[in-house]
């Protein structure tokens, strides 16, 4: 049944991995900065260096999350202008999402420099890996402000079904990103040894340059150019913005209450101890590059069912949303596989730890199941995106993460003295509530839609 249905639907599928494939890397890259950051300080810093990374990267990464998830607001819009042909409207919409994301940017900076740096002091951790965390996060902080940017473009653009652009660049600059870590951890060239800044400083600079190349693409490039001549800076509309904002808080708080479950998470872990935090943020960063990389499928989503969406073919998109479903359970099945296979030496890459590697390896046999669960919750949600659906699920990944996993992560991991692998246990339950509910929320939704039509 499911090979004739692809043997009848191959078009689908090609048209929606090519799509993917781009955005796939891209989001991948995003996360690659972070995962260099924290190989780099493994394999170069020590134990209590990773511990600080795992914790700055707890808190940067629902601050990275909630901006992403604004900017996000663009693409369904982008995606069901451009179906009706309204370039004027396209136009209009990047301004204000540049405005909209820059607001959002400085806020984000100003909440974290003044709550996180007093938050962490009071969280029952390591003293020894909170004094090395603080000026890492304030400099991690900084490189929001150009993401939000960088973000605002790489949106606008993949809204309209140019992916590739995005991708090239964040792949050179995750290379000026290693190398730049490298040099400033570790002090090459008659350049003082910076410990864990260093890759904070390497990371503002990447970002910086990311975003001026990715603005002078879209703004310059022939391709955008009927798009972009209704591109004004000044040109300020609270309507379009709300707009944006209606979509793109949703989305933003989705990602936070999930990646903010895997915050906790870090710090439950780091309750336990700190080489128990180090093995967390080991294996988190191996399952976050699966996790990015089926981000990138949802993303694809979002953009082929919103586009088809804005052209009322409801036909087309469940076709698209089934084949999204089918190609990120794929490709996570292959990524199960590849943790349980080489989840001893995986860890390696990261920590020269025995201890860190040991327990890491454990947690990646888990990651392999909760990672089928993770990827098609992604993907549901960035199908119910496309159509514009988004307070619904903002409400489903809440009761999944905060009502659920959480909690059972807390239950599991300290009362039940299960330790770190019991609070994998708990976020793999929240997971597989998230998937089930969004699956069925877009059932009933896609029904609707198909009744009112008709």
């Amino acid at each position: 049944m499911l090979y004739n249905f692809y043997q009848q639907n191959k078009h689908f599928y090609r048209s929606a991995f090519a799509l993917a494939a781009p955005v796939v890397i891209s989001q991948l890259g995003q996360t690659l900065v972070q995962t260099a950051d924290t190989i780099i300080v493994g394999k170069f810093a020590g134990t209590i260096p990773l511990a600080a990374v795992s914790l700055v990267h707890s808190v940067f990464i629902v601050v990275m999350v909630i901006g992403i998830g604004v900017s996000y607001g663009l693409t369904p819009l982008i995606a069901q202008a451009n179906g009706k042909g309204d370039k004027q409207n396209c136009g209009k919409l990047l301004s204000n999402s540049l405005w909209l994301n820059v607001v959002t940017a400085f806020l984000l900076f100003f909440i974290v420099n003044f709550g996180s740096m007093y938050a962490i002091q009071h969280m029952d951790q390591d003293p020894r890996v909170v004094d090395t965390a603080k000026p890492y996060l304030l400099i991690l902080m900084l490189s929001i402000i150009p993401l939000m940017v960088f973000n605002t473009f790489k949106q606008f653009a993949e809204g309209l079904g140019f992916t590739k652009q995005a991708m090239n660049i964040t792949i050179w600059g995750n290379v000026l990103n290693v190398i730049l870590a490298i040099i400033f951890v570790k002090g090459l060239f008659g350049i003082k040894p910076m410990g864990i800044v260093g890759v904070g400083y390497a990371t503002l600079i990447d970002r910086i340059l990311m975003t001026i190349a990715m603005s002078t693409y879209v703004l310059r490039s022939k391709t955008f150019k009927s798009y972009a001549s209704h591109f004004k800076v000044f040109h300020i509309d609270m309507s379009a913005i709300k707009s944006i904002f209606k979509i793109g808080m949703p989305v933003a708080l989705q990602y936070m209450f999930e990646v903010g479950a895997f915050a906790v998470a870090s710090l439950i872990a780091g309750k336990i101890g700190a080489v128990e935090q180090a093995s967390h943020q080991v294996a988190i960063t191996l399952a976050a590059m699966t996790y990015m990389m089926a981000s990138g499928i949802a993303s694809s989503a979002t953009i082929k069912v919103g586009n088809n969406y804005g052209k009322l073919n409801i036909d087309r998109v469940q076709k698209f949303a089934t084949v999204s479903y089918h190609l990120v359970l794929t490709f996570m099945v292959i990524c199960a596989l590849i943790f349980a296979i080489f989840n001893q030496y995986l860890p390696q890459i990261i920590s020269n730890d025995d201890a860190v590697i040991r327990i890491s390896a454990q947690l990646l046999i888990i990651a392999g199941l909760f990672q089928l669960f993770d990827g098609t919750q992604v993907v549901g949600l960035g199908v119910l995106r496309g159509m514009g659906d988004v307070n619904i699920p903002t409400l489903i990944t809440f009761v999944a993460y905060w009502i659920i996993g959480i909690p059972s992560a807390y239950l599991l991991g300290i009362y039940l003295n299960l330790g770190v692998q019991g609070v994998w246990y708990g976020l793999t339950l929240g997971l597989l509530t998230s998937s089930l509910l969004l699956f069925l929320r877009y059932r009933k939704v896609i029904q609707k839609k198909k009744l009112n039509v008709a």
